[in-house]
């Protein structure tokens, strides 16, 4: 049994390795080790090596010593074999995923996949690619619904060790300037989720000794070290709940019947897009009555008092949740 594991475990090694030698620039033996240890498979570097070795009696690999460090890539006539290669589609996707995902995956698994995003972009910009599919990331983006706003400037290595101990659950170290310019140092903090709002990465944690989530501005974290502490991830906290509480609008998780009146130009995209799955919409004079059920937030302060005088009437009525029906 601990052969055939052994030989199982090699051969996930070997396919791991390949996959990650590109078809057209090189890439080093210490880079490929880097990359495999990123995804979790330790091995020294000299093992990378020797497979390499191996592996390029028995593939279409090219080695290129003709300077150290060597480079390896697959010859172009490689065929018959389909780890090396990525479609055009699958490199557009891995591109805009790169894009989009790079603040909501590990470092260490961006990391990883730094081969395959070579990959992609050589696939892309060749001449081989048909013309439509390169063409295809200039025809979309994601727009905001808000003034847009430049991002603010993120510490790579804070982002590197916070993000890093979320995915191993370890306990962290902080430095934190909040908003009204107060630091506190060395704040022991159990990282719990990351979430992307617009240009701002937030935080989710709880404080050592504190049972409630808190919200940290990522570009206010001064400093970070992970330390040799793990922790149990709480089994009372859920992300999507902690966002559905209307947390990131600044609320309080505390439920409304909101009703208010909106001009019928200002109010028409409500029909369109429902503030939530009950709501209700009555035609009057010049405009809408609208109700729903929804989370009383400031961000949602801040959005009726976006339509200045278009919206009147503002209505909010707590609803009871002890009452509400199981």
């Amino acid at each position: 049994m601990t052969n055939r594991k052994s030989t199982q475990d090699i051969l996930i090694f070997n396919l791991e390795l390949l996959r990650r030698i590109p078809r057209r620039s090189r890439i080093t033996a210490r880079e490929l080790h880097q990359q495999l240890l990123d995804a979790g498979f330790q091995r020294d570097l000299r093992t990378v090596q020797r497979q390499l070795d191996v592996l390029s009696q028995h593939f279409d690999l090219e080695r290129d010593d003709s300077s150290k460090p060597y480079g390896y890539r697959w010859l172009p006539q490689a065929k018959g074999f389909s780890l090396p290669s990525l479609t055009v589609q699958e490199s557009l996707l891995l591109k805009l995923a790169q894009e989009h995902l790079r603040y909501l995956l590990p470092p260490s698994l961006m990391r990883s996949m730094e081969g395959f995003f070579k990959q992609a972009t050589m696939t892309l910009i060749s001449s081989e690619a048909p013309s439509l599919e390169r063409q295809w990331r200039e025809k979309v983006r994601v727009v905001s619904t808000n003034q847009p706003l430049l991002p603010p400037a993120i510490d790579q290595e804070v982002f590197d060790t916070v993000s890093e101990a979320l995915y191993r659950n370890r306990w962290i170290s902080l430095d934190y300037r909040n908003a009204r310019q107060v630091l506190r140092e060395s704040q022991h903090v159990m990282p719990l989720g990351l979430a992307q709002q617009g240009p701002r990465l937030y935080l989710v944690c709880r404080y050592r000794d504190y049972d409630n989530e808190r919200s940290l501005a990522f570009n206010r974290i001064l400093a970070a070290r992970m330390l040799a502490d793990t922790f149990i991830r709480p089994a009372s906290f859920d992300l999507r709940s902690y966002d559905e509480d209307g947390r990131f609008g600044f609320g309080e998780g505390v439920r409304i019947r909101l009703a208010f009146c909106i001009d019928q130009e200002a109010g028409f995209h409500l029909l369109e897009s429902p503030l939530a799955s009950d709501q209700v919409v009555t035609e009057q004079e010049g405009g809408y009555h609208i109700q729903a059920t929804v989370v009383d937030s400031l961000m949602l302060d801040q959005w009726l008092r976006g339509f200045g005088d278009g919206v009147w009437g503002i209505e909010k009525q707590q609803i009871d949740e002890s009452s509400a029906a199981p």
